[in-house]
């Protein structure tokens, strides 16, 4: 899938989960749970919509096993190079980086991120929104600096508002691990597949005649369309009055 569809497809799964993951009582009863930050509370709706924007920005952490994929992309020479070395370490893409092992890795990653160091915490929130905002071509086409330059204003304006509601990232784990998660069941959709089970080699595919083929028609003129009335539907869900 592109890197759009990606963005998308986490957004919705954060939208379509987390409010339910919120209310099971073992993640808000559960002594340890609360002590850990994970999910304690219900989503404030300042958190339900950061929260979407760090999961879209997280589905695209797998291909950074992909030089030429977005996020590769997105900090030039730096995340550039590092995609390069990611991709030495995991053999390839659609490698270690594409399976439930590494959505786990990262999730836990973030996770223990947000609880013990705030700055860097922080800086992983911002990471994840401008990922997300420039994934999903928030920008001026035709023009790569001044497209960054809304991308980074868009991002800090983002951020200093969710710090306004004080929006807490007790969830930060959950939605990284949700978003990794979520761009490798999307690229199992497709007609290459994912090892799921890394180590284990064995792709999780459908049929190619019913897989989805990246970048083609479907994908761009009806699964994003798709997606996006669904991130639409699901914020009026979330957040109209009753």
């Amino acid at each position: 899938m592109m890197g759009h569809t990606h963005a998308l497809t986490g957004a919705v799964a954060w939208l379509a989960l987390a409010p339910a993951l919120a209310s099971l009582p073992y993640l808000s009863e559960s002594t340890r749970l609360i002590e850990m930050g994970v999910m304690a509370d219900a989503l404030t709706p300042a958190e339900l919509i950061a929260g979407a924007l760090i999961c879209a920005g997280a589905a695209m952490l797998p291909d950074l096993d992909h030089p030429s994929a977005t996020i590769a992309q997105t900090f030039g020479p730096l995340t550039w190079a590092l995609s390069k070395v990611v991709a030495w370490i995991t053999g390839g893409h659609r490698g270690a980086t594409h399976s439930l092992v590494f959505a786990v890795a990262v999730g836990i990653g973030a996770h223990l991120l947000a609880n013990r160091y705030p700055l860097g915490r922080d800086i992983l929130v911002v990471l994840m929104v401008g990922l997300a905002l420039r994934a999903i071509g928030i920008g001026i086409p035709g023009k790569k600096f001044a497209s960054a330059m809304v991308n980074i204003a868009l991002t800090v304006g983002l951020f200093a508002v969710f710090r306004s509601y004080e929006v807490g990232y007790a969830w930060l784990g959950l939605a990284i691990g949700i978003g990794s998660f979520i761009h490798v069941v999307g690229d199992c959709c497709t007609e290459k597949g994912c090892p799921v089970l890394w180590p284990l080699r064995q792709r999780w595919v459908l049929p190619y005649k019913i897989g989805i083929k990246t970048g083609r028609a479907f994908e761009q003129k009806f699964l994003a369309p798709v997606l996006s009335v669904a991130i639409v539907g699901l914020l009026y869900l979330r957040l109209a009055p009753l």
